[in-house]
């Protein structure tokens, strides 16, 4: 993602029309008027495949997507690295238990890590007998994590930290409540000063007794004497797969089968000023060892416990192709000149031989050493992200281009200039089109591209996204024209191979960019009803799309047909899709040609709708499916229907093909699936 600026005259106008169509979901009435009729060709070789990657997802580091969110670490600045590697360091959302006269804290730069070195160090002044004894229950440090930490009782959290002792040392570790009570895990921990004279690596498994989804990590002592810390962290063992991931975020993911995953940003990627830029050889090997860097473009710390290892990981766990974005030489405020660029393709190849390398090769073997000896599946790199604007860009991208063409012929090389309004003057195999705006504007951009050229690069719509007062939080409105686009993007599915919205992820604490697909806490999440909508392209990717034309007297409607196997039942459905962007009801006639019989009977067919009383209606935590797809039997299946589309609705059939002869003497059709066909060209490779 990148900002995204409007003259006061459109955000004037934006907020009219948002106005003008919450005032309509108000107002509603059935236009007898508004007829529209669907003719969907299903005879054999009418259709055409749709890619096997159209959709997928796109991951940045915003909102709190991985820190606090995906990434299921607990402790929030585990290596007190926050302020850098200068010290004094921010310590940051670590606190104190006691106050000044029992315990002093510092840091210095005495860590047993080179790649960040600095250390919390903890001058406990009282003691367990004398003149100042310290208070009960000791005093330490504490951290809270990202706005709280989930602890669930009866689950086990793996507790890890480095630490040395100026003496012998008794020290209580806990999980706890938001003030220290009750203690819900605990360990007490006592080692001769021979012992931790040096850096030691410590680790516990903590059972949790009860639950607290606003709870803390403490580090409590009685006794005299000056204790170092650092890389404090705590991770549940219930991560999916033991990879580290969330599982209730990662399995709100993997339902909606996402065919690729794009990642890591994004601004992300290329950071306010390439200092902070991300950059993956900082992200791998041991999580100690990664140094962790200020995320300046959404401003927060990260400890890239999510790095590069991680997204290859992630993306493979849900089955889905990685797409990896590198930084290209620019930031937001700065750029590397082109004759100073070849260090950062050096980078890259490096970072494509860690994907794809053999386990033997110098990043292969980095790789194999984290655990994973095979190859991931690596076949999609973008230079940059939002950059064609900038002066060295060109240059810079063919440099990247010619190199990594030269070691890897096969890779997909993606450019960040838009090639929808004229052929690019550079080789790539996509081009990259970014469209955040308005409801109406989103909805109108559903035709964009039925008439860009056929040749040439693909289009990759990387982000898309209905953006102010049309958005809220995540409105129907948004989720609406949102999915016109999409079925203007499936239509247009033999130009556009790639398409994913922006951002994924929001923390309910760090709202930077509001549109989003998740929101989740420290406990809870819910899909906005832009998730839902997405939910209903599911089955799109690899699909066959069928020939439709469309008669409406409205042009508040854009619809779209695909023929698609339910991999549960192998059995095959057309699925008929419908936006009604406007506040009528719209009665559409929905005639499928192309049968084996002219007599057929469809069971099992259903109707899904996702729509709401008002246009700004959102879900929450409270309210997590109140705009949410409903589905209900399709009692009027049949190859001639006739459908009442509410007003501001999402609609999708799904219309059963059986094989003449099923059970219970049932009246059937078979639909021919031209994919399947014996030599058709749309062979559905799944």
């Amino acid at each position: 993602m990148g900002s995204h600026k409007a003259s006061s005259s459109k955000v004037f106008i934006d907020v009219f029309i948002s106005i003008c169509f919450v005032w309509q979901s108000f107002a509603l009435e059935v236009d007898k008027n508004q007829t529209a009729q669907l003719f969907v060709n299903a005879s054999e070789g009418a259709g055409r495949p749709i890619p096997e990657t159209l959709f997928g997802i796109f991951f940045e580091e915003i909102n709190h997507a991985g820190a606090g969110g995906l990434w299921a670490e607990l402790v929030s600045n585990r290596g007190f690295e926050a302020g850098g590697q200068n010290t004094p360091s921010n310590i940051a959302p670590w606190s104190i238990i006691g106050n000044e006269s029992s315990l002093i804290l510092s840091t210095d730069r005495s860590s047993c890590f080179e790649r960040n070195t600095v250390a919390l160090r903890m001058d406990v002044l009282c003691d367990n007998q004398g003149a100042k004894v310290c208070p009960a229950g000791g005093v330490g440090i504490y951290n809270p994590g990202f706005w709280g930490m989930n602890i669930e009782k009866g689950k086990t959290y793996k507790v890890m930290f480095y630490v040395r002792s100026s003496t012998s040392m008794n020290l209580s570790l806990a999980l706890a409540g938001s003030n220290g009570t009750p203690l819900l895990a605990s360990a007490n921990i006592r080692a001769s000063a021979s012992d931790v004279s040096s850096w030691t690596k410590m680790e516990f498994l903590l059972e949790a007794r009860g639950t607290n989804h606003n709870s803390r990590l403490q580090l409590t002592t009685t006794q005299k004497g000056v204790i170092w810390f650092d890389q404090v962290s705590a991770m549940p063992l219930d991560t999916h797969m033991e990879h580290g991931f969330r599982n209730d975020l990662f399995q709100m993911l993997a339902e909606i089968k996402p065919r690729f995953l794009r990642f890591p940003g994004g601004s992300f990627v290329e950071g306010e000023w390439l200092t902070n830029a991300f950059r993956w050889k900082e992200t791998v090997g041991p999580w100690e060892e990664r140094p962790g860097h200020f995320n300046d473009a959404w401003k927060y710390w990260t400890d890239d416990g999510l790095g590069y290892f991680e997204f290859l990981q992630l993306a493979e766990d849900l089955g889905a192709l990685p797409v990896w974005v590198f930084n290209g030489g620019f930031s937001h405020n700065d750029q590397v000149e082109t004759l100073s660029v070849p260090p950062f393709v050096k980078e890259t190849l490096d970072g494509i031989e860690f994907a794809r390398g053999d386990p033997d090769s110098t990043w292969g073997s980095v790789r194999a050493a984290m655990g994973h000896p095979e190859p991931f599946d690596l076949r999609y790199v973008a230079v940059g992200n939002q950059d064609c604007w900038k002066k060295n860009y060109q240059g810079n991208y063919l440099k990247f281009y010619d190199s990594i063409k030269d070691a890897y012929p096969d890779m997909q090389i993606i450019s960040n200039c838009d090639g929808s309004s004229g052929q690019l003057d550079h080789p790539a195999d996509l081009y990259d089109f970014h469209v955040y705006t308005s409801a109406s504007n989103m909805f109108s951009t559903a035709h964009k591209f039925d008439q860009v050229s056929r040749n040439g690069p693909k289009v990759f719509v990387s982000e898309y996204c209905v953006t102010g007062k049309d958005a809220g939080k995540g409105s129907l409105l948004a989720a609406l024209a949102e999915a016109a686009f999409l079925l203007g993007l499936e239509k247009n599915s033999d130009v556009v191979s790639m398409a994913s919205s922006a951002p994924l992820f929001m923390n309910a604490n760090d709202g930077s960019f509001t549109s989003d697909t998740i929101v989740f806490s420290s406990s809870q999440l819910y899909g906005t009803p832009r998730y839902w909508m997405q939910s209903l392209f599911t089955e799109s990717s690899g699909a066959t799309l069928l020939d439709t034309t469309l008669k409406s007297t409205s042009t508040l409607l854009v619809t779209s047909a695909i023929l698609w196997k339910d991999s549960t039942n192998e059995k095959n459905y057309i699925r008929i899709k419908a936006v009604n962007f406007g506040n009528s009801s719209i009665g559409l006639k929905i005639s499928v040609g192309g049968f084996d019989t002219d007599t057929i009977q469809l069971s099992s067919s259903s109707k899904t709708v996702l729509t709401s009383g008002n246009l700004m209606d959102e879900n929450s935590f409270q309210q997590p499916k109140k705009v949410s797809p409903k589905q209900i039997p399709l009692e009027s299946a049949g190859k001639d229907m006739e459908i009442i589309l509410a007003p501001y609705s999402f609609t999708s059939f799904d219309l059963l093909e059986q094989h003449i002869g099923s059970q219970d003497g049932e009246k059937l059709i078979h639909l021919r699936d031209p994919s399947t066909e014996k030599g058709s060209e749309g062979k559905d490779e799944r």
